[in-house]
């Protein structure tokens, strides 16, 4: 009996979704708009944090060395640093002729920079030692350890300062996208909820008669409020479904942009590999608001 009644408030619930017509269309577009934003958000966090992350983990910290600190010696330092076990996970070393091939092939081979190594008359580059860090987050302490080191006068260059300006600057762009996303994602779900709202309070305005007839033959206050519950809870669920397919064509287009940039691929295969727990979360925010929406009208103006 009581799945009877359920079922049956549940079918005008979705009576009063399909009559209102542009109203529900306009509810759904700006419930969808709302979740799309905070989802989007929260997708393009996510995304940026990968892409530091796999950057940080590619990164490493090259030192080096003055022309007259001969091959024995930096072979001696490296020794020294493969010590630090805990921070350190390898310590290569670059010949000063390696590190020209390795930068003319960098260049392409562009004829005009062999050109002026070649009027130079004598290799421009240093010998070095590329280390890699067992976390991103140590190199700071390597870096500062070499420049306190015993060899830091034979020292010429390290090349720390540039990735770290680097990494700061996309740090502060992650940091500035995702309370951009936030605050507008709340705006739109204030805006939705007040749509929503206003959606319900409409269709209990149409109801009134019928109201009154229902409590005549004894319709319980949880029968004759049920539909509109139910009303909201569809307008979140539909704008779920939109804001699934929305976001699949974004994530579409935007994964040409993004290969190779994270360890998961791209951003198709992250919108993949986390679809269910989107949807799951999108699912519960959207029937939320719906749902809130509907009790702050029924309470407002149905009076039974």
């Amino acid at each position: 009996m009581q799945m009877l009644k359920l079922w049956r408030t549940f079918k005008e619930g979705k009576e009063n979704f399909i009559r209102n017509g542009w109203l529900t269309f306009a509810t759904v577009s700006i419930l969808s708009l709302s979740l799309f934003i905070v989802s989007l958000s929260f997708l393009l966090g996510m995304t940026s944090q990968l892409i530091l992350q796999n950057m940080r983990e590619k990164v490493s910290v090259s030192v080096s060395f003055n022309p007259d600190v001969t091959e024995e010696k930096i072979f001696a330092i490296q020794k020294e640093l493969m010590t630090y076990k805990k921070e350190i996970a390898s310590v290569e070393y670059v010949s000063r002729d390696a590190a020209l091939t390795q930068f003319l092939a960098e260049s392409g081979n562009d004829p005009t920079i062999a050109q002026a190594i070649k009027e130079i008359g004598e290799n421009p580059l240093f010998a070095s030692l590329v280390i890699r860090a067992v976390k991103p987050d140590d190199y700071p302490l390597i870096v500062s350890e070499i420049q306190k080191s015993t060899f830091q006068n034979d020292i010429s260059r390290i090349n720390y300062e540039k990735n770290k300006k680097i990494f700061e600057r996309l740090d502060r762009i992650n940091k500035m996208t995702g309370k951009t996303g936030l605050a507008l994602g709340a705006i739109f779900i204030f805006v939705a909820i007040l749509i929503t709202f206003n959606t319900i309070r409409i269709t209990i305005y149409s109801h009134r008669q019928e109201f009154e007839v229902m409590r005549l033959v004894g319709a319980s206050n949880i029968y004759v409020r049920m539909p509109f519950i139910f009303e909201g809870a569809l307008y979140g669920l539909v704008a779920v479904l939109v804001t699934i397919i929305l976001l699949y064509g974004i994530a579409y287009y935007i994964a040409p942009f993004t290969n190779g940039a994270m360890a998961q691929g791209n951003f198709m295969d992250l919108y993949l590999n986390y679809f269910w727990y989107l949807f799951g979360g999108l699912s519960l925010l959207g029937v939320t608001l719906g749902v809130v929406s509907s009790a702050i009208a029924i309470r407002r103006y149905l009076k039974v």
